[in-house]
């Protein structure tokens, strides 16, 4: 049965993007100190298994890909490049191997929140993209302090946030397969992932250009 629902999209316009660093280790430091420094994990050496067998052989060379990307443990480049477009700031970084972009990630932090978007490339064209966004207890700053002039029963801990997971599958250009945080995965209809995956390929494309830039 096909079925509709909200699905968390990614921002589409950078605001500013200065500071490049070039590095040789698998996960770089952020560049930008203020942020959080709970970070959510970057996928390593994980698997991405199928809840059922809805287009399970045509996903799987997506998944295969997914496999092998992230269980590399030496690159021949990361690039890494700040971007301004929420309140605590995020950075982006390109994983090359052999002079080819096998992989991006996107990170943003705000004061309730943080995301973690990573882009697989298989053929030249994305093919899947991890999120995981955290929703924190409380805001970063809400320390004992602020506790107590708000009459509340909580400090900010990051291991009471709220964990969400998407995954985006797509095959030539094409956004064919959803699976939503906590969902069964079940199809969605055509017009609901053609519109999702439109604005995914649209902001990978941006994060494309940006790689270009001096």
């Amino acid at each position: 049965m096909l079925k509709t629902t909200c699905l968390l999209v990614l921002p589409i316009a950078f605001l500013f993007c200065s500071c490049k660093s070039s590095v040789n280790v698998h996960h770089p430091e952020p560049l930008n100190k203020n942020v959080d420094t709970n970070l959510i994990a970057e996928s390593h050496n994980e698997t991405d298994i199928p809840l059922n067998d809805y287009m399970k052989e045509e996903l799987a060379p997506i998944r295969a890909n997914f496999k092998r990307i992230n269980s590399i443990k030496k690159w021949s480049k990361v690039v890494q490049k700040d971007v301004y477009q929420s309140s605590e700031g995020g950075y982006v970084c390109f994983y090359y191997l052999n002079d080819k972009i096998e992989k991006i990630v996107e990170r943003n932090f705000g004061e309730t929140g943080q995301a973690i978007s990573e882009f697989y490339i298989l053929g030249g064209e994305l093919s899947f993209v991890l999120k995981r966004s955290y929703n924190y207890n409380r805001p970063i700053y809400w320390d004992s302090t602020q506790m107590k002039e708000s009459n509340d029963t909580e400090v900010f801990d990051f291991e009471k946030s709220e964990i969400l997971e998407d995954r985006s599958y797509f095959i030539k250009g094409q956004m064919v397969h959803a699976i939503i945080s906590g969902d069964c995965g079940a199809p969605f209809n055509q017009e609901f992932l053609d519109q999702e995956g439109k604005q995914i390929i649209e902001h990978f494309n941006e994060l494309m250009m940006l790689a270009t830039k001096q």
